[in-house]
């Protein structure tokens, strides 16, 4: 199946993980995903990927309208993301899905996954070196009262007498996409369509967030299933008593019923 939904980033918070620590967590509202397109090795694509749409808007173009309305969907989608389907047989899994079908949170993800979240990082607009890769800056005394934050020198000699591409230099930071590996999932809430991430996710509040499922967190233990009380068990038992009686009772009613019906068309 597809292990990677789309969703938006909420809020940060704090919750307990499966060990009772108490860690920073995002809240990322993940509504009903709708499969738009399948994509096959036979056709003019040559590979296997499935495109999930998410999220709507009041104004789209005409030709998302188009690719939304040939997959039997009438909402106006906002974002199309394609999920590679990387199984033995992945052929299998594309006849099953169906475009336009929906896909829900809980046929995904669970309690303990460990998942990888990506998003744009916040624009930090132009920034230095020391801020933008973390240089310490220059000595702060024998006379250097200016160059403080300066680079220092860029050039590597009169040979080769350029820089180098991909120096560390002043600009433009953030607004980048952001992979963070093995995240925990702590929290699932199926009827608000809410995730709840252990850690920091890039991207800013109500900002697209893509969720890839890795495996199972290393060493998570379920927690136990809550037993009974013994109040609970005893209403449990006296409830299907009577439902057991109720059963005895019906079918007399029922055969008595039947025969004065017959006793009346006889006579």
């Amino acid at each position: 199946m597809i292990n990677s939904l789309l969703g938006t980033k909420k809020r940060m918070t704090s919750t307990y993980d499966s060990r009772g620590r108490r860690v920073g967590a995002t809240v990322v509202e993940m509504q009903p995903n709708f499969i738009t397109q399948i994509k096959t090795t036979g056709s003019k694509d040559g590979y296997n990927a499935v495109q999930i749409g998410y999220g709507t808007k009041k104004s789209v173009k005409k030709p998302q309208l188009g690719h939304t309305k040939k997959a039997g969907l009438d909402t106006k989608i906002r974002w199309f993301k394609e999920v590679r389907i990387i199984e033995q047989n992945p052929s299998i899994t594309l006849g099953i899905l169906r475009p336009g079908t929906g896909i829900k949170l809980d046929q995904v993800f669970s309690i303990g996954d460990a998942v990888k979240v990506t998003g744009i990082s916040k624009g930090k607009g132009f920034q230095g070196g020391v801020r933008r890769h973390g240089f310490h800056g220059g000595p702060k005394t024998h006379g250097q009262s200016d160059r403080h934050r300066a680079p220092g020198a860029i050039g590597s000699g009169t040979t080769p007498g350029r820089v180098y591409k991909g120096k560390k230099m002043a600009g433009h930071m953030g607004d980048v996409s952001v992979s963070v590996k093995n995240l925990e999932i702590v929290d699932l809430d199926k009827s608000k369509n809410l995730l709840v991430v252990k850690g920091a996710v890039p991207g800013a509040s109500n900002s697209l967030v893509i969720i890839t499922k890795l495996g199972t967190v290393k060493g998570y233990t379920p927690p136990p299933e809550e037993k009974l009380s013994e109040e609970d068990i005893q209403k449990d038992s006296e409830n299907s008593e009577k439902q057991k009686a109720g059963d005895l009772e019906k079918p007399e009613s029922q055969t008595s019923g039947t025969t004065e019906v017959k006793e009346d068309a006889q006579g």
